[in-house]
């Protein structure tokens, strides 16, 4: 397999009326990540996965799926793609297993002799085996959710690609979904998933993608993204001690209470040496420390936007 198994360039979509919806985007998404694309609603999410998966055109640019061309090689590549969008569509009247035995009997690839094998398999693993006899319009969201990555999972898949697959289930749910992402990670199978869930995207995600407008604002190792932290210092003395320290070049200075926070220092700056400055101008330090910015911090920083970190 290539080392990107999502691969665009210039990828971009205008719709009808001009409105752009993705703008030249270039996308890597590394073979055996678990990789979180972020990003408000009218971010281009969905329109960019909607042209990943070959079920809408690009107005231009290029995209490609395990090492192949989208959407002209469609017919061999999606075989190897599972794919939760939007919610799952059901056949309300049917049960959770009679609804996988449904999505299976469809695959040209499936051996019908192991599909029961299969369908159990996949039951078991998201958790449905007890409801799967339950027909599917009696469903919780959450369930339905459950079902439709069960749907995902009947065969190997070199990318599995998740769009909120969180979306309607409780904590306990959250957590098997999350501990079920890694695994399938540990296994070989690059997973893509778009999350509102700031949390989510920091626990179970090695890299990630931030969008707004259309436009690709950053990507990378999540632990890279989010490495930008504050400057922290706790005081009796605010007024004195942020004084001192626009004194001393620390830029972004902030006042909140008795706390004090401003940009981390260059590499040529010991912050040991600002708390020595602050203490030497009568600022009295209750704390002092360099705090790790979380990737709700990056990406606040990044678009300008707030976001839903818990849900």
């Amino acid at each position: 397999m290539p080392e990107a198994v999502i691969e665009t360039h210039a990828l971009t979509k205008r719709f009808r009326g001009g409105q752009l919806a993705v703008n030249r985007l270039d996308l890597t998404v590394p073979r055996g990540s678990v990789f979180g694309f972020l990003g408000p609603n009218g971010s281009g999410k969905t329109t960019t996965i909607r042209m990943l998966l070959g079920l809408i055109a690009p107005t231009s640019g290029t995209a490609s799926l395990l090492g192949q061309p989208m959407p002209r090689a469609a017919h061999s590549v999606l075989p190897g793609v599972g794919a939760l969008i939007e919610g799952p569509a059901l056949y309300g009247f049917l049960s959770g297993r009679d609804n996988l035995l449904r999505y299976d009997s469809a695959d040209p690839q499936a051996d019908p002799r192991t599909r029961r094998a299969r369908v159990d398999a996949a039951l078991e693993r998201v958790g449905l085996a007890h409801a799967s006899t339950k027909k599917a319009k009696a469903y919780s969201l959450g369930m339905k959710q459950r079902l439709g990555l069960a749907s995902a999972l009947l065969q190997p898949r070199g990318l599995l690609v998740l769009d909120e697959p969180t979306n309607g289930l409780d904590p306990q749910g959250m957590r098997e979904i999350r501990t079920l992402v890694r695994e399938l990670a540990d296994e070989g199978t690059t997973v893509f998933l778009s999350s509102h869930l700031l949390d989510e995207i920091e626990q179970v995600c090695t890299h990630a993608a931030v969008m707004a407008r259309g436009t690709l604002l950053a990507q990378g190792r999540v632990a890279d993204l989010a490495t930008r932290g504050r400057l922290a210092v706790g005081t009796p003395d605010p007024a004195v001690a942020a004084r001192v320290l626009k004194e001393l070049g620390i830029t972004g200075v902030d006042v909140t209470g008795d706390r004090v926070t401003g940009d981390v220092p260059s590499a040529e700056t010991d912050v040991a040496d600002l708390n020595t400055a602050l203490v030497r101008e009568g600022v009295r330090v209750r704390s002092f420390g360099v705090e790790r910015a979380s990737l709700e911090d990056a990406f606040v920083a990044l678009t300008g936007e707030g976001f839903d970190v818990a849900g």
